[in-house]
């Protein structure tokens, strides 16, 4: 296959989930196939959601709308357009994915595919359903990927390179049992925001979005806020209020329990709202139902730290602090080119 027709198959698979990002889905003209994938894959929702309950439908339809709104061929073009794809000796490529919010490994299936290789994947048990139906449609839309694409449960074999996520124990693993193979490694991440206090209405609000999207299981969540001493916390409690219908879902409402107890026992000071806590910690990775905070006294001794724990921090949300912020309410929205841990995953896969 040539690059036009991967980028052609991949923008079909785009207008195929474009129909899945509301509550009543709805079946468009022209989709290539759909008399055969719509239903099936409105049914691998329901056995996704009935398998994890941290995949709600809102959660998996705004999943399949930012997957919908990337895959198109201007923006697939827009991409690979520095890259020389075309030049690639085929390698079979094998990708160890994470569960923690639908379709993670995603970009990494994508992009092993659209720079010519063959991609052996290894899912969590946690987000099994969805992404072998849509690789079943890609093999529908265009025929060559048929051989391109295996998935399996059993141990890894007979394969060229690796991409692999996990947290930082299993990375030990994967660096010890991967160690004669090109391979990117992935660990545990976190993401941070930086506030001022001079934050506007809309930019604490668009945070909310970054802090409970996917309710805060993804690395590029904000899990901890960095703020100047004195910062007054009222701003932004009331800016993350549009989220309190969340307590109402009982595997948050269990979490914030729980973890309110334990601080609570455990004499811990900390702030909450009723649906979330804050509380003062030098912790980058906060429990569900909990962000972590930590005070700052300028802006370069806030560098400095932050340069110095570079390999814990996924994104970091902020309004003219660092050259590579991303603004309030985007963490969940990246750009085709947005690589995990900043590690350029197409120019590895060109290199095995």
């Amino acid at each position: 296959m040539n690059l036009d027709q991967i980028i052609n198959a991949f923008a079909k698979l785009g207008l195929f989930l474009s129909q899945f990002t509301t509550d009543d889905f709805q079946k468009k003209e022209n989709i290539e196939h759909n008399d055969l994938f719509f239903d099936g894959f409105k049914h691998q929702i329901k056995l996704a959601q009935e398998h994890n309950g941290w995949f709600t439908p809102k959660n998996l339809q705004f999943t399949f709308n930012s997957w919908s709104k990337s895959l198109t061929d201007t923006n697939l073009k827009s991409w690979l357009n520095s890259y020389a794809i075309n030049q690639v000796k085929p390698k079979k490529v094998a990708i160890i994915m994470a569960g923690n919010i639908p379709l993670v490994g995603f970009h990494d299936f994508l992009s092993v595919l659209i720079s010519g290789h063959d991609v052996l994947v290894k899912q969590s048990s946690n987000d099994k359903h969805l992404l072998p139906f849509l690789a079943k449609y890609l093999e529908y839309v265009a025929p060559d990927f048929k051989g391109k694409i295996e998935f399996t449960q059993e141990k890894l074999q007979n394969f060229d390179a690796v991409i692999a996520t996990g947290s930082d124990n299993t990375a030990r693993y994967f660096e010890y049992y991967f160690k004669d193979k090109p391979s990117i490694i992935r660990k545990n991440r976190n993401s941070v925001a930086i506030l001022t206090g001079n934050e506007t209405e809309e930019e604490l609000t668009a945070l909310s979005e970054d802090i409970f999207r996917y309710y805060g299981l993804g690395c590029r969540n904000v899990s901890k806020l960095f703020v100047p001493k004195g910062y007054d916390f009222d701003a932004f409690f009331k800016a993350m209020y549009a989220w309190n219908p969340i307590i109402n879902e009982n595997k948050y409402a269990n979490n914030y329990d729980y973890n309110k107890a334990v601080y609570l026992m455990s004499e811990f000071a900390m702030l909450e709202n009723g649906f979330l806590m804050i509380k003062e910690d030098t912790s980058f990775a906060s429990p569900i139902a909990t962000v972590f905070y930590e005070y700052y006294n300028t802006k370069e001794e806030l560098t400095t730290y932050l340069n110095t724990h570079s390999n814990n921090i996924q994104c970091i949300v902020s309004n003219g602090f660092t050259e590579n912020e991303i603004p309030f309410g985007k963490t969940q929205r990246p750009e085709l080119s947005d690589y995990a841990d900043g590690e350029d995953t197409i120019s590895f896969l060109l290199k095995i």
